[in-house]
């Protein structure tokens, strides 16, 4: 891979940890509120909990994606952007455009998924 796709993939993947890191900051902080709130009766009670079981939630989902956004970065230092992690092929530009951090070709995505 070039050192302009990589750039390119670099900033997008940079600008989405950002992101990551300001909603899952954001969402602790409404977690928190919601917690130490004065709640005035059940139905209070328990749509407090279910949004704070949809939030915790979204933090996991993000929390996961911000993990694999960090490998992505450190496979970029390391030079092995790209490269699928099951058959050593390259990951197609287009697959990466639209998941940057994936670790998979889409051949071997499918075979990992129907393997779960």
């Amino acid at each position: 891979m070039q050192a302009s796709e990589l750039n390119y993939f670099k900033d997008i993947l940079l600008s989405r940890k950002e992101q990551i890191e300001k909603n899952i900051s954001g969402v602790s902080t409404e977690l928190s509120e919601l917690n130490a709130s004065d709640l005035n009766d059940e139905g209070d009670h328990a749509s407090a909990n279910n949004n704070s079981m949809v939030e915790s939630a979204i933090i996991e989902q993000q929390k996961k994606e911000l993990t694999e956004i960090e490998r992505a970065l450190l496979k970029i230092a390391n030079g092995g952007y790209g490269i699928c992690e099951m058959c050593e092929d390259d990951i197609g530009f287009q697959r990466l455009k639209v998941k940057p951090h994936a670790i998979y070709c889409i051949d071997c995505r499918e075979i990992v998924e129907k393997s779960k």
